[in-house]
């Protein structure tokens, strides 16, 4: 009894002092967790710039800008109905746009837009995936929100004013929760995929698919605009994406742009005097949603490290500064051709912060 009396009491002590660590360890997580805060993006720095912040000959380019951009805005119907009916004529948005069944039946030789060499027959398998119909065919809508990706939108406010749209799209399958609402809006109506994104974040879709599902909530029910006949690369992967949208039974629309209609929009904006190798998503689907829409905001469309207004400091991207592959698109140029059609009054760019933006 004596010798078993300290280790019972030995035994009570080590029980007493683990149900302490735990009561400790539960109200610390209890009390803490009020504390806890979702991740926000850093805001950007709205502070006058050192002369070495900024980017060379940027300042004299803006203020040319700023002269061009800073007056009242107004549509100009006529310069808009032209260069609607230009664009329609040349590329014909509304039908060629996207592959169908009805554009493409099995049989077709589709050509890729990046690689003019490389054909590809379409078969049984591959007809299947194509959409039965046009989602453009015969639609007008209102307003259009064409949403860019560039740092300008970081601390903009000009979410509400994007979602406003009758219809929102937005490119690259960018982040939209964890405090970018504000700047960026939540409304998807069509979201594009650079193919990258899945061989680089999601290993071509060769492994586990669900966290790449997963990640697609966010866009709801809209189109996912894939240009998987760009290049050969693109193809089996974007055929991998459909059936991870089909086998999860994702809401989302997947589609597939047509090589023939990339092909017709460069070939218009070579026409307008853009030389580059290849135009970027924005200015792509800004051309397509000319055809749809008529009213169409841009946001999110700025070529320059600086902001136009206090030329503080830009990141490249409102969630990253992961540069441009400037060998591949001439974004200045872009942007200078944007704004052409802003003071002729046929779109409306977006260049300051909403809640100030009057232009």
């Amino acid at each position: 009894m004596r010798g078993q009396l300290p280790k019972s009491l030995f035994s009570f002590m080590i029980t007493l002092l683990c149900l302490g660590s735990l009561m400790t360890t539960l109200i610390w997580y209890t009390s803490g967790d009020n504390h806890v805060e979702t991740y926000q993006p850093p805001p950007q720095k709205k502070r006058a710039p050192k002369p070495s912040e900024i980017c060379k000959g940027c300042k004299e380019i803006i203020d040319k800008i700023q002269q061009r951009y800073n007056q009242t805005w107004m549509k100009q119907e006529e310069n808009y109905m032209k260069f609607r009916a230009d664009l329609s004529v040349k590329c014909n948005g509304f039908d060629k746009a996207i592959i169908t069944q009805s554009n493409t039946p099995v049989g077709s030789k589709l050509v890729y837009d990046g690689e003019k060499k490389r054909t590809l027959e379409v078969n049984q398998d591959l007809f299947n995936l194509f959409t039965k119909k046009h989602p453009f065919s015969n639609k007008i809508w209102d307003t259009c929100s064409v949403v860019g990706n560039g740092g300008i939108l970081s601390d903009s406010g000009c979410g509400k004013m994007i979602d406003s749209a009758d219809f929102v799209v937005r490119c690259n399958l960018p982040p939209l929760e964890n405090g970018y609402e504000k700047d960026v809006g939540i409304k998807t109506s069509l979201v594009t995929a650079n193919p990258s994104i899945f061989l680089q974040k999601y290993g071509s879709l060769m492994g586990r698919r669900r966290p790449f599902v997963d990640s697609l909530r966010k866009y709801g029910n809209s189109l996912l605009l894939l240009p998987a006949f760009s290049f050969g690369v693109n193809t089996a992967v974007c055929q991998r994406v459909v059936y991870a949208i089909e086998d999860f039974e994702s809401p989302l629309q997947p589609v597939f742009f047509n090589p023939q209609y990339l092909q017709s929009l460069a070939h218009f904006w070579r026409s307008q005097g853009l030389k580059e190798t290849r135009l970027t998503t924005g200015l792509i689907m800004a051309s397509l949603a000319l055809e749809f829409c008529e009213n169409v905001h841009l946001y999110g469309f700025w070529p320059f490290s600086n902001h136009p207004y206090g030329l503080y400091t830009l990141t490249n991207h409102y969630y990253d500064d992961k540069p441009a592959k400037t060998n591949f698109h001439a974004m200045p140029a872009e942007f200078d051709r944007l704004l052409q059609l802003h003071t002729r009054g046929v779109l409306r760019l977006h260049l300051g912060d909403c809640k100030a933006d009057g232009k």
